[in-house]
């Protein structure tokens, strides 16, 4: 078992930044690739990002997000970040940290682990 707590949201207008993070506790941290979805009321979770457990921590973004927010990890905390800068409105949602014993993937049924989410606000 592993369990997630994300931290870090809160409201920020358009143009800010914020760093969320997700502690992980449990099994080891080392062995699992990470990933960031959202959602927003109404609308389906969605991939935002991922880091692998190895391989250089490779990543991968969605479209609507890359350029603009980094997702890193620190196998020493167990800990794994999403630093988003320039954020705009529709970046608003529930952020959930994801993790999973293989490699990196966009779907949400590829995540056998999940935290409880942090809300993140963009004002116009």
């Amino acid at each position: 078992q592993v369990q997630l707590v994300e931290s870090g949201g809160g409201l920020v207008q358009a143009g800010g930044s914020l760093r969320l993070s997700c502690a992980a506790s449990g099994r080891t941290f080392s062995g699992y690739a990470m990933g960031w979805f959202r959602q927003a009321p109404e609308k389906m979770r969605e991939f935002v990002a991922g880091v692998s457990w190895n391989f250089g921590f490779s990543t991968t973004y969605a479209d609507s997000v890359r350029g603009r927010f980094t997702i890193s990890r620190d196998n020493a905390k167990n800990t794994v970040y999403l630093q988003m800068n320039s954020l705009k409105p529709e970046d608003t949602a529930v952020y959930y940290c994801a993790a999973r014993t293989s490699l990196i993937a966009i779907s949400v049924s590829d995540y056998e682990y999940w935290g409880q989410g942090t809300q993140v606000t963009v004002s116009s």
